[in-house]
Protein backbone atom coordinates (compact mmCIF):
# COMPACT_ATOMS: atom_id res chain seq x y z
CA UNK A 1 0.00 0.00 0.00
CA UNK A 2 0.87 3.79 -0.84
CA UNK A 3 2.03 5.99 1.80
CA UNK A 4 2.99 8.65 0.53
CA UNK A 5 1.83 11.80 1.42
CA UNK A 6 1.66 14.92 -1.68
CA UNK A 7 3.19 17.92 -0.62
CA UNK A 8 1.01 21.18 -1.07
CA UNK A 9 2.05 22.81 -3.91
CA UNK A 10 2.94 26.05 -2.34
CA UNK A 11 2.93 25.71 1.40
CA UNK A 12 5.52 23.80 3.19
CA UNK A 13 3.66 24.33 6.03
CA UNK A 14 3.88 25.76 10.20
CA UNK A 15 6.98 26.84 11.04
CA UNK A 16 7.68 25.02 14.38
CA UNK A 17 5.90 21.85 16.28
CA UNK A 18 2.29 21.59 15.73
CA UNK A 19 0.66 20.40 19.19
CA UNK A 20 -2.70 19.01 19.45
CA UNK A 21 -4.42 19.38 22.68
CA UNK A 22 -7.24 17.39 23.21
CA UNK A 23 -9.44 18.85 26.21
CA UNK A 24 -11.34 15.47 27.38
CA UNK A 25 -15.15 16.60 28.13
CA UNK A 26 -14.83 20.18 27.23
CA UNK A 27 -17.88 20.59 25.21
CA UNK A 28 -19.90 23.84 24.45
CA UNK A 29 -23.32 24.14 25.99
CA UNK A 30 -25.96 24.44 23.17
CA UNK A 31 -27.83 26.88 25.75
CA UNK A 32 -24.92 29.16 26.85
CA UNK A 33 -25.66 32.71 28.35
CA UNK A 34 -28.89 31.71 29.47
CA UNK A 35 -27.78 31.21 33.09
CA UNK A 36 -28.06 27.52 33.18
CA UNK A 37 -25.93 26.49 36.46
CA UNK A 38 -24.42 23.64 35.90
CA UNK A 39 -21.70 24.74 33.04
CA UNK A 40 -18.45 24.05 34.58
CA UNK A 41 -16.67 26.22 32.14
CA UNK A 42 -18.71 29.00 31.97
CA UNK A 43 -18.61 29.67 36.01
CA UNK A 44 -14.95 28.78 36.07
CA UNK A 45 -14.38 31.08 33.48
CA UNK A 46 -11.41 30.00 32.14
CA UNK A 47 -8.66 33.00 30.91
CA UNK A 48 -7.01 30.83 28.27
CA UNK A 49 -9.25 29.02 26.78
CA UNK A 50 -12.16 32.03 26.02
CA UNK A 51 -9.60 34.40 25.25
CA UNK A 52 -8.27 31.46 22.40
CA UNK A 53 -12.17 31.17 21.66
CA UNK A 54 -13.20 35.47 20.86
CA UNK A 55 -9.96 36.46 19.73
CA UNK A 56 -8.54 33.10 17.39
CA UNK A 57 -9.43 33.73 13.35
CA UNK A 58 -10.24 30.13 13.30
CA UNK A 59 -12.24 29.08 15.82
CA UNK A 60 -15.47 26.70 14.96
CA UNK A 61 -17.70 23.80 16.68
CA UNK A 62 -17.35 20.22 15.68
CA UNK A 63 -19.85 17.09 16.79
CA UNK A 64 -18.59 15.11 18.51
CA UNK A 65 -21.63 12.39 19.12
CA UNK A 66 -24.14 10.60 17.21
CA UNK A 67 -23.52 9.75 13.54
CA UNK A 68 -20.31 11.97 13.24
CA UNK A 69 -18.42 9.41 15.29
CA UNK A 70 -20.09 6.30 13.97
CA UNK A 71 -22.83 5.72 16.19
CA UNK A 72 -26.04 4.46 15.63
CA UNK A 73 -28.16 7.65 15.48
CA UNK A 74 -27.39 11.25 16.96
CA UNK A 75 -29.28 10.70 20.03
CA UNK A 76 -26.35 8.75 21.04
CA UNK A 77 -23.62 10.21 23.25
CA UNK A 78 -19.96 10.51 22.26
CA UNK A 79 -17.29 9.10 23.71
CA UNK A 80 -13.51 9.24 24.22
CA UNK A 81 -12.94 5.89 22.57
CA UNK A 82 -15.13 6.61 19.14
CA UNK A 83 -14.25 10.55 19.57
CA UNK A 84 -10.33 9.39 19.27
CA UNK A 85 -10.74 7.02 16.84
CA UNK A 86 -12.14 9.89 14.25
CA UNK A 87 -9.79 12.05 15.25
CA UNK A 88 -7.04 9.71 14.50
CA UNK A 89 -8.47 8.63 11.29
CA UNK A 90 -9.60 11.10 9.42
CA UNK A 91 -13.52 9.00 8.58
CA UNK A 92 -15.88 7.97 10.35
CA UNK A 93 -16.26 3.92 10.91
CA UNK A 94 -19.35 1.91 12.29
CA UNK A 95 -18.84 1.89 15.91
CA UNK A 96 -19.32 -0.68 18.55
CA UNK A 97 -23.08 0.24 19.20
CA UNK A 98 -23.86 -0.01 15.67
CA UNK A 99 -21.95 -2.97 14.79
CA UNK A 100 -23.33 -4.88 17.61
CA UNK A 101 -26.81 -3.83 16.75
CA UNK A 102 -26.01 -4.60 12.77
CA UNK A 103 -24.98 -8.27 13.77
CA UNK A 104 -28.15 -9.04 15.69
CA UNK A 105 -30.63 -7.37 13.75
CA UNK A 106 -28.96 -9.24 10.61
CA UNK A 107 -28.72 -12.50 12.64
CA UNK A 108 -24.83 -12.62 11.81
CA UNK A 109 -24.20 -12.85 14.88
CA UNK A 110 -26.02 -15.65 15.58
CA UNK A 111 -24.68 -17.27 12.66
CA UNK A 112 -20.74 -16.95 13.78
CA UNK A 113 -18.54 -19.66 14.90
CA UNK A 114 -18.62 -18.18 18.69
CA UNK A 115 -21.78 -18.06 19.30
CA UNK A 116 -22.64 -21.61 17.86
CA UNK A 117 -19.30 -23.19 19.54
CA UNK A 118 -20.30 -21.76 23.14
CA UNK A 119 -24.14 -22.42 22.47
CA UNK A 120 -24.07 -25.83 21.28
CA UNK A 121 -21.22 -26.94 24.25
CA UNK A 122 -23.23 -25.80 27.13
CA UNK A 123 -26.84 -26.86 25.66
CA UNK A 124 -25.01 -30.49 25.21
CA UNK A 125 -23.44 -30.61 28.40
CA UNK A 126 -26.54 -29.20 29.90
CA UNK A 127 -24.92 -25.83 31.52
CA UNK A 128 -25.33 -22.59 32.17
CA UNK A 129 -24.70 -19.33 30.26
CA UNK A 130 -23.08 -16.18 32.20
CA UNK A 131 -23.36 -13.12 30.96
CA UNK A 132 -21.78 -10.11 32.25
CA UNK A 133 -22.21 -6.04 31.57
CA UNK A 134 -23.12 -2.49 32.46
CA UNK A 135 -27.28 -2.41 32.49
CA UNK A 136 -28.06 0.52 30.69
CA UNK A 137 -28.80 1.49 27.49
CA UNK A 138 -26.33 4.52 27.50
CA UNK A 139 -24.63 3.20 24.63
CA UNK A 140 -21.26 3.51 25.12
CA UNK A 141 -20.42 0.58 27.20
CA UNK A 142 -23.37 -1.74 26.18
CA UNK A 143 -26.50 -1.72 25.51
CA UNK A 144 -29.84 -3.42 27.78
CA UNK A 145 -31.24 -4.25 24.37
CA UNK A 146 -28.43 -6.25 23.14
CA UNK A 147 -28.17 -8.21 26.33
CA UNK A 148 -31.86 -8.96 26.42
CA UNK A 149 -31.43 -9.97 22.71
CA UNK A 150 -28.75 -12.69 23.51
CA UNK A 151 -30.98 -13.92 26.24
CA UNK A 152 -33.80 -14.43 24.11
CA UNK A 153 -31.44 -16.30 21.38
CA UNK A 154 -30.17 -18.27 24.69
CA UNK A 155 -33.72 -19.25 25.61
CA UNK A 156 -34.66 -20.32 21.43
CA UNK A 157 -31.57 -22.70 21.66
CA UNK A 158 -32.69 -24.91 24.66
CA UNK A 159 -30.27 -23.26 26.89
CA UNK A 160 -31.74 -24.00 30.64
CA UNK A 161 -29.97 -21.94 32.80
CA UNK A 162 -29.06 -18.22 32.34
CA UNK A 163 -27.58 -15.77 34.64
CA UNK A 164 -26.47 -12.25 34.42
CA UNK A 165 -24.01 -10.59 36.32
CA UNK A 166 -25.04 -6.95 36.25
CA UNK A 167 -22.95 -3.75 37.06
CA UNK A 168 -24.78 -0.36 37.55
CA UNK A 169 -24.49 2.35 35.64
CA UNK A 170 -24.87 5.98 36.92
CA UNK A 171 -22.52 7.60 34.49
CA UNK A 172 -23.68 7.14 30.88
CA UNK A 173 -27.01 7.68 31.88
CA UNK A 174 -28.71 9.18 35.08
CA UNK A 175 -27.05 8.56 38.96
CA UNK A 176 -29.68 6.96 39.97
CA UNK A 177 -31.54 5.18 37.53
CA UNK A 178 -30.29 1.54 38.22
CA UNK A 179 -33.63 0.14 39.33
CA UNK A 180 -35.24 1.07 35.97
CA UNK A 181 -32.83 -0.65 33.98
CA UNK A 182 -32.54 -3.20 36.46
CA UNK A 183 -36.07 -3.74 36.68
CA UNK A 184 -36.61 -4.37 32.99
CA UNK A 185 -34.03 -7.03 33.17
CA UNK A 186 -36.01 -8.80 35.98
CA UNK A 187 -39.40 -8.94 34.32
CA UNK A 188 -37.65 -9.87 30.94
CA UNK A 189 -36.08 -12.92 32.54
CA UNK A 190 -39.33 -13.33 34.80
CA UNK A 191 -41.59 -13.22 31.08
CA UNK A 192 -39.38 -16.21 30.06
CA UNK A 193 -39.54 -18.23 32.66
CA UNK A 194 -43.27 -18.23 32.77
CA UNK A 195 -43.42 -18.63 29.10
CA UNK A 196 -40.72 -21.28 29.87
CA UNK A 197 -43.25 -22.85 32.14
CA UNK A 198 -46.52 -23.04 30.63
CA UNK A 199 -44.59 -24.90 27.71
CA UNK A 200 -43.20 -27.60 29.76
CA UNK A 201 -39.76 -26.48 29.83
CA UNK A 202 -37.56 -25.84 32.52
CA UNK A 203 -35.43 -22.00 32.71
CA UNK A 204 -33.32 -20.50 35.58
CA UNK A 205 -33.20 -17.20 34.01
CA UNK A 206 -32.02 -14.55 36.91
CA UNK A 207 -29.77 -12.00 38.14
CA UNK A 208 -27.29 -13.50 39.74
CA UNK A 209 -24.37 -10.61 41.11
CA UNK A 210 -23.13 -6.71 40.14
CA UNK A 211 -22.41 -4.13 41.95
CA UNK A 212 -21.47 -0.36 40.53
CA UNK A 213 -19.11 0.15 37.19
CA UNK A 214 -16.63 2.44 39.34
CA UNK A 215 -16.22 -0.42 42.07
CA UNK A 216 -16.61 -3.40 40.81
CA UNK A 217 -15.39 -5.80 37.69
CA UNK A 218 -14.84 -2.61 34.77
CA UNK A 219 -11.41 -1.07 35.77
CA UNK A 220 -9.06 -0.20 32.95
CA UNK A 221 -5.45 0.48 32.32
CA UNK A 222 -4.55 -1.68 35.14
CA UNK A 223 -5.45 1.57 37.39
CA UNK A 224 -6.79 -0.51 40.49
CA UNK A 225 -7.09 -4.52 39.57
CA UNK A 226 -8.53 -4.95 43.22
CA UNK A 227 -12.03 -3.05 41.32
CA UNK A 228 -11.78 -6.22 39.11
CA UNK A 229 -10.76 -9.20 41.66
CA UNK A 230 -13.82 -7.91 43.45
CA UNK A 231 -15.91 -8.43 40.40
CA UNK A 232 -14.86 -11.40 39.68
CA UNK A 233 -14.87 -13.23 42.92
CA UNK A 234 -18.82 -11.81 43.01
CA UNK A 235 -19.23 -13.28 39.57
CA UNK A 236 -17.51 -16.68 39.54
CA UNK A 237 -17.10 -17.36 43.42
CA UNK A 238 -20.60 -15.69 44.87
CA UNK A 239 -18.21 -13.95 47.38
CA UNK A 240 -20.32 -10.80 48.44
CA UNK A 241 -23.23 -9.32 50.40
CA UNK A 242 -25.91 -11.77 49.62
CA UNK A 243 -30.00 -10.33 49.00
CA UNK A 244 -33.14 -12.03 47.15
CA UNK A 245 -32.83 -10.24 44.30
CA UNK A 246 -30.83 -7.58 42.32
CA UNK A 247 -33.65 -4.60 43.34
CA UNK A 248 -33.57 -5.11 46.72
CA UNK A 249 -29.77 -5.33 46.55
CA UNK A 250 -29.43 -2.11 44.86
CA UNK A 251 -31.99 -0.40 47.54
CA UNK A 252 -30.26 -1.77 50.40
CA UNK A 253 -26.87 -0.92 49.89
CA UNK A 254 -28.27 2.57 48.23
CA UNK A 255 -30.06 3.17 51.87
CA UNK A 256 -26.59 2.15 53.78
CA UNK A 257 -23.68 3.70 51.35
CA UNK A 258 -25.51 6.58 50.18
CA UNK A 259 -23.59 6.30 46.94
CA UNK A 260 -24.82 6.88 43.50
CA UNK A 261 -25.00 3.36 41.36
CA UNK A 262 -21.55 3.70 39.94
CA UNK A 263 -19.81 3.66 43.01
CA UNK A 264 -22.51 0.70 44.79
CA UNK A 265 -20.62 -1.70 46.29
CA UNK A 266 -20.97 -5.65 44.73
CA UNK A 267 -23.49 -7.53 45.93
CA UNK A 268 -24.60 -11.43 45.43
CA UNK A 269 -28.12 -12.72 44.88
CA UNK A 270 -28.75 -15.56 47.15
CA UNK A 271 -30.18 -19.60 47.06
CA UNK A 272 -33.70 -19.33 47.60
CA UNK A 273 -33.14 -22.05 49.82
CA UNK A 274 -30.22 -21.00 51.28
CA UNK A 275 -29.12 -17.33 52.60
CA UNK A 276 -26.09 -18.56 52.83
CA UNK A 277 -24.78 -19.86 49.49
CA UNK A 278 -25.18 -17.78 46.33
CA UNK A 279 -27.78 -18.79 43.68
CA UNK A 280 -24.87 -19.91 41.60
CA UNK A 281 -21.02 -19.56 40.70
CA UNK A 282 -18.95 -20.10 37.60
CA UNK A 283 -17.62 -23.48 36.64
CA UNK A 284 -15.91 -25.93 34.37
CA UNK A 285 -17.66 -26.30 31.11
CA UNK A 286 -19.81 -23.16 31.55
CA UNK A 287 -20.46 -20.37 29.20
CA UNK A 288 -19.12 -16.92 29.71
CA UNK A 289 -20.28 -13.68 27.74
CA UNK A 290 -19.26 -10.09 28.30
CA UNK A 291 -21.78 -8.12 26.90
CA UNK A 292 -19.95 -4.63 26.58
CA UNK A 293 -19.00 -3.58 23.87
CA UNK A 294 -16.32 -1.01 25.12
CA UNK A 295 -12.86 -2.07 24.99
CA UNK A 296 -10.89 -0.07 27.81
CA UNK A 297 -12.94 -1.35 30.92
CA UNK A 298 -13.42 -5.20 29.17
CA UNK A 299 -10.05 -5.92 28.39
CA UNK A 300 -9.01 -6.60 32.60
CA UNK A 301 -11.44 -9.42 33.30
CA UNK A 302 -11.62 -10.62 29.94
CA UNK A 303 -7.78 -11.21 30.49
CA UNK A 304 -8.85 -12.58 34.09
CA UNK A 305 -10.91 -15.60 32.53
CA UNK A 306 -8.22 -16.35 29.71
CA UNK A 307 -4.98 -15.87 30.34
CA UNK A 308 -3.00 -18.42 31.26
CA UNK A 309 -0.09 -16.18 32.79
CA UNK A 310 -1.95 -13.76 34.63
CA UNK A 311 -0.85 -11.13 37.17
CA UNK A 312 -3.96 -9.14 38.17
CA UNK A 313 -4.41 -10.73 41.26
CA UNK A 314 -4.76 -14.14 42.69
CA UNK A 315 -7.40 -16.07 41.21
CA UNK A 316 -8.47 -17.95 43.91
CA UNK A 317 -9.81 -20.16 41.54
CA UNK A 318 -9.95 -20.28 37.30
CA UNK A 319 -12.95 -22.44 35.96
CA UNK A 320 -12.43 -23.45 32.02
CA UNK A 321 -15.03 -22.05 30.47
CA UNK A 322 -16.11 -21.02 26.94
CA UNK A 323 -15.58 -17.04 27.15
CA UNK A 324 -16.37 -14.47 24.73
CA UNK A 325 -16.28 -11.01 24.23
CA UNK A 326 -19.05 -9.17 22.08
CA UNK A 327 -16.02 -7.81 20.34
CA UNK A 328 -12.70 -8.01 19.70
CA UNK A 329 -11.37 -5.43 22.50
CA UNK A 330 -7.99 -4.98 21.66
CA UNK A 331 -6.75 -6.97 18.20
CA UNK A 332 -2.75 -6.74 19.32
CA UNK A 333 -3.09 -8.80 22.02
CA UNK A 334 -6.00 -10.77 20.20
CA UNK A 335 -7.74 -10.12 23.36
CA UNK A 336 -10.20 -12.19 24.03
CA UNK A 337 -9.29 -14.91 21.66
CA UNK A 338 -13.33 -15.74 21.06
CA UNK A 339 -15.68 -12.94 19.77
CA UNK A 340 -18.96 -12.42 19.18
CA UNK A 341 -18.64 -9.27 16.64
CA UNK A 342 -15.81 -8.50 14.55
CA UNK A 343 -14.43 -4.59 15.29
CA UNK A 344 -14.01 -2.27 12.98
CA UNK A 345 -11.05 -2.56 10.42
CA UNK A 346 -9.39 0.89 11.11
CA UNK A 347 -6.57 1.85 8.92
CA UNK A 348 -4.31 4.01 7.33
CA UNK A 349 -4.54 6.31 10.68
CA UNK A 350 -2.80 10.17 10.59
CA UNK A 351 -0.25 8.31 12.75
CA UNK A 352 0.48 5.59 10.22
CA UNK A 353 0.92 8.17 7.01
CA UNK A 354 3.16 10.00 9.27
CA UNK A 355 5.20 6.93 10.57
CA UNK A 356 5.78 6.04 6.72
CA UNK A 357 6.51 9.24 5.63
CA UNK A 358 9.39 9.60 8.40
CA UNK A 359 7.33 12.73 10.76
CA UNK A 360 8.45 12.05 14.43
CA UNK A 361 5.34 12.43 16.73
CA UNK A 362 5.02 12.57 20.34
CA UNK A 363 1.87 11.63 22.61
CA UNK A 364 1.19 11.79 26.15
CA UNK A 365 -1.20 11.73 28.63
CA UNK A 366 -1.81 10.21 32.31
CA UNK A 367 -2.92 6.66 32.65
CA UNK A 368 -7.12 7.37 32.36
CA UNK A 369 -6.65 8.46 28.81
CA UNK A 370 -3.25 7.15 27.92
CA UNK A 371 -4.71 4.59 25.77
CA UNK A 372 -7.16 7.05 23.88
CA UNK A 373 -4.02 8.87 22.32
CA UNK A 374 -2.33 5.70 21.65
CA UNK A 375 -4.45 2.60 20.75
CA UNK A 376 -7.35 4.48 20.04
CA UNK A 377 -5.83 7.15 17.73
CA UNK A 378 -4.36 4.48 16.40
CA UNK A 379 -7.53 3.13 14.78
CA UNK A 380 -7.77 -0.41 18.08
CA UNK A 381 -4.01 -0.82 17.81
CA UNK A 382 -1.76 -1.07 20.25
CA UNK A 383 1.58 -0.72 18.88
CA UNK A 384 3.55 1.88 17.33
CA UNK A 385 4.25 2.33 13.82
CA UNK A 386 7.53 3.50 14.03
CA UNK A 387 9.29 3.13 17.05
CA UNK A 388 11.83 5.16 16.37
CA UNK A 389 10.12 8.03 15.62
CA UNK A 390 7.31 7.96 17.91
CA UNK A 391 7.64 8.59 21.60
CA UNK A 392 4.36 7.56 23.68
CA UNK A 393 4.48 8.77 27.34
CA UNK A 394 2.02 7.83 30.29
CA UNK A 395 2.26 9.59 33.34
CA UNK A 396 0.53 7.63 36.32
CA UNK A 397 -2.90 8.14 37.81
CA UNK A 398 -3.73 8.86 41.30
CA UNK A 399 -5.68 6.16 42.53
CA UNK A 400 -7.87 8.89 44.75
CA UNK A 401 -11.35 9.78 43.86
CA UNK A 402 -11.66 12.49 41.25
CA UNK A 403 -13.14 15.01 43.02
CA UNK A 404 -10.79 14.88 45.78
CA UNK A 405 -7.86 15.78 43.47
CA UNK A 406 -9.20 17.35 40.39
CA UNK A 407 -6.09 18.67 39.14
CA UNK A 408 -5.12 14.96 38.01
CA UNK A 409 -1.91 15.34 36.85
CA UNK A 410 -2.15 18.22 34.49
CA UNK A 411 0.68 19.92 35.82
CA UNK A 412 2.89 16.68 35.30
CA UNK A 413 1.77 16.59 31.82
CA UNK A 414 2.19 19.69 30.84
CA UNK A 415 5.73 19.46 31.94
CA UNK A 416 6.58 16.48 30.36
CA UNK A 417 5.00 18.26 27.37
CA UNK A 418 7.40 21.29 27.66
CA UNK A 419 10.24 19.41 27.27
CA UNK A 420 9.42 17.87 24.49
CA UNK A 421 8.36 20.26 22.43
CA UNK A 422 11.93 22.28 23.68
CA UNK A 423 13.33 18.75 22.45
CA UNK A 424 12.86 19.83 19.07
CA UNK A 425 12.75 16.14 17.91
CA UNK A 426 9.07 16.36 17.50
CA UNK A 427 6.96 17.70 14.60
CA UNK A 428 3.70 16.98 15.54
CA UNK A 429 2.94 16.27 19.22
CA UNK A 430 -0.21 15.31 20.60
CA UNK A 431 -1.86 15.30 24.52
CA UNK A 432 -4.91 14.49 26.57
CA UNK A 433 -5.95 16.56 29.56
CA UNK A 434 -8.43 13.99 31.17
CA UNK A 435 -10.36 16.16 34.05
CA UNK A 436 -13.36 17.69 32.43
CA UNK A 437 -14.08 14.22 31.77
CA UNK A 438 -13.20 12.34 34.41
CA UNK A 439 -13.99 14.88 37.25
CA UNK A 440 -17.33 15.67 35.26
CA UNK A 441 -18.30 12.51 35.52
CA UNK A 442 -18.34 12.47 39.38
CA UNK A 443 -21.41 14.51 39.69
CA UNK A 444 -19.26 17.49 41.44
CA UNK A 445 -19.84 20.64 40.07
CA UNK A 446 -17.46 22.21 42.76
CA UNK A 447 -14.78 20.04 41.77
CA UNK A 448 -15.20 20.05 37.74
CA UNK A 449 -14.94 23.67 37.82
CA UNK A 450 -11.41 23.61 39.72
CA UNK A 451 -10.23 20.95 36.72
CA UNK A 452 -11.23 23.27 34.41
CA UNK A 453 -9.31 25.70 35.66
CA UNK A 454 -6.27 24.12 36.44
CA UNK A 455 -6.27 22.78 32.39
CA UNK A 456 -6.56 26.05 31.49
CA UNK A 457 -3.77 27.08 33.65
CA UNK A 458 -1.72 23.97 32.03
CA UNK A 459 -3.44 25.02 28.64
CA UNK A 460 -2.01 28.58 28.95
CA UNK A 461 1.41 27.87 29.56
CA UNK A 462 1.64 25.57 26.53
CA UNK A 463 0.77 27.85 24.45
CA UNK A 464 3.49 30.43 25.54
CA UNK A 465 6.20 27.52 24.94
CA UNK A 466 4.60 26.72 21.64
CA UNK A 467 4.44 30.71 21.01
CA UNK A 468 8.77 31.37 22.24
CA UNK A 469 9.12 27.97 19.17
CA UNK A 470 7.33 29.54 16.55
CA UNK A 471 5.15 26.50 16.57
CA UNK A 472 0.95 26.15 16.12
CA UNK A 473 -1.44 24.78 18.96
CA UNK A 474 -4.84 22.85 17.90
CA UNK A 475 -7.10 23.14 20.72
CA UNK A 476 -10.42 20.26 20.82
CA UNK A 477 -11.95 17.74 22.41
CA UNK A 478 -13.70 14.36 22.14
CA UNK A 479 -17.02 14.58 23.69
CA UNK A 480 -18.76 17.27 25.89
CA UNK A 481 -19.74 16.59 29.43
CA UNK A 482 -18.56 19.29 31.87
CA UNK A 483 -20.24 22.02 29.95
CA UNK A 484 -24.06 20.46 31.23
CA UNK A 485 -23.45 18.90 34.84
CA UNK A 486 -27.45 18.74 35.28
CA UNK A 487 -30.49 16.85 34.08
CA UNK A 488 -32.00 19.36 31.09
CA UNK A 489 -36.02 19.15 30.34
CA UNK A 490 -35.91 18.14 26.62
CA UNK A 491 -39.54 20.02 26.73
CA UNK A 492 -38.44 23.89 28.54
CA UNK A 493 -34.68 23.65 28.23
CA UNK A 494 -34.26 24.32 32.02
CA UNK A 495 -32.33 22.57 34.73
CA UNK A 496 -34.73 19.75 35.99
CA UNK A 497 -35.34 20.36 40.38
CA UNK A 498 -35.84 17.64 42.77
CA UNK A 499 -36.78 19.95 45.77
CA UNK A 500 -34.49 22.67 46.01
CA UNK A 501 -31.62 20.90 44.50
CA UNK A 502 -30.74 20.29 40.60
CA UNK A 503 -30.24 16.61 39.01
CA UNK A 504 -27.15 15.89 38.79
CA UNK A 505 -25.96 14.64 34.97
CA UNK A 506 -22.91 12.58 35.27
CA UNK A 507 -22.41 11.07 31.67
CA UNK A 508 -21.60 12.73 28.06
CA UNK A 509 -23.40 15.36 26.20
CA UNK A 510 -24.75 15.95 22.53
CA UNK A 511 -23.29 19.57 22.64
CA UNK A 512 -20.47 20.47 20.22
CA UNK A 513 -16.83 20.86 21.24
CA UNK A 514 -14.77 23.56 19.95
CA UNK A 515 -12.07 23.90 17.55
CA UNK A 516 -9.41 26.41 17.68
CA UNK A 517 -5.96 27.36 15.46
CA UNK A 518 -3.05 29.68 17.29
CA UNK A 519 -0.10 30.03 15.51
CA UNK A 520 1.75 32.61 13.01
CA UNK A 521 0.26 31.35 9.91
CA UNK A 522 -3.10 31.60 10.36
CA UNK A 523 -3.75 34.45 8.18
CA UNK A 524 -3.03 32.11 5.35
CA UNK A 525 -6.34 30.13 5.97
CA UNK A 526 -10.05 30.82 6.28
CA UNK A 527 -12.63 28.03 7.73
CA UNK A 528 -13.94 26.06 5.04
CA UNK A 529 -17.36 26.93 4.57
CA UNK A 530 -18.37 24.16 2.24
CA UNK A 531 -18.90 22.14 5.68
CA UNK A 532 -21.98 22.20 6.80
CA UNK A 533 -21.67 20.12 9.65
CA UNK A 534 -17.55 19.42 10.83
CA UNK A 535 -17.50 16.71 13.02
CA UNK A 536 -13.95 15.19 14.55
CA UNK A 537 -12.99 13.32 11.49
CA UNK A 538 -12.36 16.52 9.83
CA UNK A 539 -9.51 16.72 12.60
CA UNK A 540 -6.87 14.82 10.47
CA UNK A 541 -6.62 16.08 7.03
CA UNK A 542 -6.54 19.63 9.12
CA UNK A 543 -3.47 18.47 10.21
CA UNK A 544 -1.86 17.30 7.19
CA UNK A 545 -2.44 20.38 5.72
CA UNK A 546 -0.89 22.44 8.35
CA UNK A 547 1.89 20.25 7.87
CA UNK A 548 2.03 20.85 4.42
CA UNK A 549 0.55 17.65 3.72
CA UNK A 550 -2.25 16.89 0.90
CA UNK A 551 -4.57 14.57 2.49
CA UNK A 552 -5.55 10.92 0.89
CA UNK A 553 -8.39 10.81 -1.11
CA UNK A 554 -11.02 8.89 1.38
CA UNK A 555 -10.16 11.41 4.09
CA UNK A 556 -12.91 13.69 5.07
CA UNK A 557 -12.32 17.51 4.11
CA UNK A 558 -10.08 19.79 5.99
CA UNK A 559 -11.78 22.69 8.52
CA UNK A 560 -9.82 25.14 6.62
CA UNK A 561 -9.06 25.84 3.32
CA UNK A 562 -6.20 28.49 2.18
CA UNK A 563 -6.24 32.03 1.20
CA UNK A 564 -3.10 32.97 0.13
CA UNK A 565 -2.35 29.78 -2.05
CA UNK A 566 -2.53 27.71 0.67
CA UNK A 567 -4.49 24.96 -1.11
Amino acid sequence: MDFALKRLSDYEGVKGPLLLIILDGIGIYKGENDGYPGNAIEIARPENLLRLMTEEKIVTRLKAHGRAVGMPSDDDQGNSEVGHNALGAGRVFAQGAQLVEDAINSGSLFEGTAWKEIIENIVAGKKPAHFIGLISDGNVHSNLSHLLALIGACDRAGVEEVYVHGLLDGRDVPPLSALRYFGELEDYLWSVRTQAAKDGKKRKYFVASGGGRMVTTMDRYEADWSVVERGYNAHVLGEGPKFPDSLTAIKKLREIQEADDQYIGHWVVHDPEDTAKPMTKIEDGHGVILFNFRGDRALEISRAFVEDDFGGFERRCRPEVFYAGILEYDADTRMPPRYLVSPPAIDRTLSEYLAKNGIPQYAISETQKFGHVTYFWNGNNSAKFDDKIETWVEIESDRVPFDEAPEMKAREIASEMTDALRSGKYRFLRLNFPNGDMVGHTGSLPATIEAVKVIDDALGNLIDVVDDLGGTVIVTADHGNCEQMFEVDKKTGKPVQTGENYKVMTSHTLNPVPFIIHGPDTGRYDLNDSLKEAGLGNVAATILMLLGYEKPDDYLESLIKGNAGCK
